[in-house]
């Protein structure tokens, strides 16, 4: 099974500290490499992390606020620099058009960029789809998942055992379709099983909402930020945020497997493991993530 592998580029809120950049996510499977978010100074810490950034072939946008998208010309003019040679997918929320062109009329972007405005599900191939919804945050603003797939898998011993040749007939079995070998009749089922998909969902800005649950639903992984305390849930709720008691009932409705916190304001810099703390009194599975951490699954 090919792994999912996430970087944490940038664990912070609106203002950066010495310990948490601005938000950027790094998810890679196979060939695909998919930046969610891209704060200010996102390409520096691809350097950090010694991940080229030239191997990006898709940026989820969440929404405008500085702190998820100022890195964006940085990046794009470093990929210009560097003689970027894919078009590089951009997806976002309602705005997400006019906000990339002007920044390339204002910084001569010089790669080639498709630019799409999503909701539902918008991305699709035989492996794994990506998926959005919107989030209550004061301004266009969606959250994402990214789903492998169920697969059938083919069992090799079996496939031995019955002395099966490499030929179409595998992919007709791998297809769920019964076959006739040497006039013996072959049901998929003797020789497969399911290889479970696997779904990441990303929540970053929001209040409490039904459509974070509803995306989120049976996740593996929910990656959520938990900008604030329980103490400070008022001010949360004025800045539209979510407290690490509200991202782990979100986890908890969800049914996720694992949730991840990020997006930490700067408030809790010495004594961050308070989120961690709250979160577990309401979902157990739970981290907290710091800059350049990664994980796999």
């Amino acid at each position: 099974m090919e792994p999912i592998k996430i970087v944490f580029l940038g664990t912070g809120n609106a203002v950066p500290t010495k310990k948490r950049n601005h938000t950027a996510i790094l998810l890679s499977y196979k060939n695909e490499n998919i930046l969610v978010d891209c704060g200010e100074g996102t390409q520096r810490q691809f350097k950090i992390a010694e991940i080229s950034p030239s191997k990006l072939t898709k940026i989820l946008i969440t929404h405008f606020h500085g702190d998820h998208v100022l890195g964006l010309p940085g990046l794009f003019q470093t990929l210009a620099m560097t003689e970027y040679q894919k078009t590089l997918e951009i997806y976002g929320p309602k705005g997400t058009s006019s906000f990339i062109t002007s920044l390339e009329r204002l910084f001569k972007t010089k790669i080639s960029l498709s630019v799409k405005e999503v909701t539902g599900k918008f991305f699709e191939n035989e492996e794994f789809f990506l998926q959005a919804a919107e989030m209550s945050h004061g301004t266009p603003n969606i959250a994402f998942a990214f789903v492998i797939k169920d697969k059938l898998r083919l069992d090799r011993r079996k496939l031995e055992k019955l002395k099966l040749p490499n030929s179409p007939l595998l992919r007709e079995l791998q297809q769920g379709k019964d076959i006739t070998f040497n006039n013996k009749r072959i049901k998929s089922s003797q020789v497969s099983y399911l290889e479970k998909g696997r779904k990441v969902t990303f929540i970053l800005d929001t209040l409490p909402n039904k459509n974070a649950i509803e995306l989120a639903k049976n996740s593996d992984l929910l990656i959520c930020e938990a900008s604030f305390s329980k103490e400070d849930e008022a001010q949360a709720k004025e800045h539209l945020h979510l407290t690490a008691e509200q991202a782990a009932d979100i986890a908890k409705k969800a049914k996720v497997n694992q949730l991840i916190l990020t997006h930490i304001s700067q408030r809790y810099e010495h004594f961050p493991e308070i989120i961690e703390k709250e979160a577990k009194k309401v979902f157990k599975n739970v981290s907290l993530v710091k800059d350049l951490d990664i994980l796999e699954i």
